[in-house]
């Protein structure tokens, strides 16, 4: 894969947004697939975390679009999609898993950013590259709602894997060394270590994939362990599976037996730049 997916994927991530009735903004993360519909007509997808949206109680949301001026620099321009009628939900969820896709239409400069479906871990990613613990993956997010600049780039963190890698069918999850907080949720956590050779790569010298997204957080007696948890990459292409299916097939959402990540509330009204205090958990 000669890509630089670390730039490739800070490109397709957003921040997701929406302004509560108090004024204070609820922020999540989410990042863009290009996933083709079964006739082949071009098709950009938003993923997230499921409790984003849960946090969410109006009919839209604002996604962070970053458009590229002529100086070449970049400016934040969110738009709203409809996540909601007044009678249905309008994205799909996993049934089991804390993810969930809707279909956006985003402009036509971003969508070209959105991350094909390919580079998502599939069943066998993670043996085929011995990954495990004590390997280093990225997360991109916006922790307390901060972006990294007044255009809304996500901020990139890192941490090491802190459990075994089983398959998803075995274990859904699995557990990160990293500090953890609000807004991050529904971020990418992903691999790249280009023109590194491991153990069992197939001679490959590139190692990139996105493994997961970031959905929860480990809590023990109400004290936060800083360590994330991952739900594997498996579940975001089951969940974009789903906008395939009639309408109404999904069932209720069976949320994991541990804390999710509450999204960021922020008082400032300038989310772009995620400037004010942060009054969310």
């Amino acid at each position: 894969m000669a890509i630089d997916l670390s730039t490739q994927l800070m490109q397709a991530t957003v921040q997701v947004e929406q302004q509560l009735p108090d004024g204070r903004h609820t922020i999540g993360t989410g990042f863009l697939i290009s996933d083709p519909t079964p006739d082949g007509k071009p098709r950009t997808v938003l993923v997230t975390a499921r409790h984003v949206f849960d946090h969410m109680p109006g009919t839209t949301a604002n996604i962070g679009y970053r458009l590229q001026n002529a100086d070449g620099g970049w400016c934040f321009k969110p738009e709203a999609v409809r996540i909601r009628s007044a009678t249905r939900e309008l994205f799909v969820h996993h049934p089991n898993r804390d993810v969930v896709a809707i279909a956006v239409t985003a402009p036509p400069e971003f969508a070209k950013a959105a991350i094909p479906l390919a580079w998502l871990a599939g069943s066998d990613t993670f043996s085929k590259f011995s990954v495990g613990p004590g390997d280093e993956m990225m997360v991109l997010g916006y922790p307390q709602g901060l972006s990294a600049n007044s255009a809304g780039f996500p901020i990139l963190r890192s941490g090491r894997v802190a459990s075994p890698i089983e398959p998803e069918k075995v274990s859904p999850t699995f557990l990160l060394d990293f500090r953890v907080f609000p807004g991050n949720s529904g971020g990418p956590v992903f691999m790249s270590q280009a023109d590194h050779r491991r153990p069992g790569a197939d001679g490959s010298a590139d190692v990139q994939f996105i493994a997961g997204m970031l959905t929860q957080q480990v809590e023990l007696n109400d004290v936060r362990l800083e360590i994330g948890i991952v739900t594997d990459a498996e579940f975001i292409r089951e969940t974009i599976a789903e906008l395939d299916q009639p309408a109404g097939r999904s069932a209720p959402a069976t949320p994991d037996a541990r804390p999710a990540i509450a999204p960021s509330l922020v008082a400032s009204r300038d989310v772009s730049a995620a400037v004010g205090r942060a009054v969310g958990d």
